[in-house]
């Protein structure tokens, strides 16, 4: 079974590495926008000096995976060299790929789409595409530099320099593409799994847990807890749902009681009964509802 899916893992890699050099190459090359981090780097370099992206990218990259493989695990690295390489080789295959269109904003929105989706293939199977991702891990590891702000200061680097060198125009559409991206990665890793933890106190909460039971068909659990400042002992109510049944529990919750204290919290990658697969028939002779 592990090989079957170490066997997933890597065609992902691959079909993601050819997916995002769909996306560069018919998008962003094609309507001569910009990316962040390294490949951000080889565009600039593809557009003023005529360096091919693949090119350029496997070289930016190859220092950084050998200190990579001395400082993390083999796993990592590998995966991340299958990554780089993919996206090198598959960046020069699809070359002669070009959609050029007449509104920048809609090829920003395109090319930002479909590199999220190959970008997100990757991350979900345990890759990365190297490059900005290998410097944010190791300044983590150095210095305990937050990744977030060393790959945003990367970024903003390269996009300034996309700004002084192309224009202001080319950078404005290359950050939506950027932005898009980045949403569509977030809903590729985290699926449709994912859902809403709601934290509920009340001095009725059998009522309200009562409630969901009927009106959502949602299990819940009470967790013990004692208020930090009148050290009284009390019940809180811990329910995961989907996100549109947010409301509906907000609904039962105020018609119950008003003055409840909720809180709402997105929760990714839930597993289990009721959201990834179809639960044996509950006490009561329901089967959870299923929800993909």
């Amino acid at each position: 079974m592990k090989t079957f899916e170490r066997g997933i893992q890597w065609g992902a890699i691959a079909v993601g590495a050819l997916i995002y050099a769909l996306g560069l190459n018919g998008f962003l090359v094609a309507n001569h926008l910009a990316e962040g981090g390294f490949v951000g780097i080889s565009l600039l370099l593809l557009y003023k000096l005529h360096v091919p992206i693949g090119v350029s990218f496997f070289i930016l990259n190859i220092p950084l995976l050998v200190v990579a493989w001395r400082q993390f695990g083999h796993e990592f690295v590998l995966k991340t060299a299958a990554g780089v390489a993919g996206v090198s080789a598959f960046s020069e295959i699809t070359q002669p790929v070009r959609i050029p269109l007449h509104d920048p904003l809609l090829a920003a929105l395109y090319a930002g789409v479909i590199t999220g989706i190959g970008l997100g293939l990757i991350f979900r199977a345990g890759g990365t595409t190297g490059g900005s991702d290998i410097i944010a891990r190791l300044l983590r590891h150095h210095r305990g530099i937050g990744m977030g702000q060393t790959l945003f200061a990367i970024d903003f680097v390269v996009i300034l320099s996309v700004m002084m060198l192309i224009g202001k125009e080319v950078a404005m559409y290359s950050l939506v593409a950027l932005f898009v991206a980045s949403r569509v990665i977030d809903f590729v890793i985290e699926g449709a799994s994912s859902g809403r933890a709601m934290m509920i106190v009340s001095d009725h909460h059998h009522d309200i847990i009562e409630a969901i039971h009927r009106e959502l068909d949602r299990g819940t659990t009470l967790l013990q807890a004692r208020g930090g400042y009148t050290g009284t002992s009390r019940e809180v109510i811990y329910c995961v749902v989907s996100r549109d049944e947010v409301s509906r529990v907000q609904r039962i919750i105020e018609s119950i009681d008003p003055h409840a204290f909720v809180t709402v919290n997105p929760v990714h990658e839930v597993l289990g009964e009721g959201f990834t697969f179809d639960g044996e028939a509950s006490s009561s002779g329901r089967r959870r509802k299923k929800w993909l």
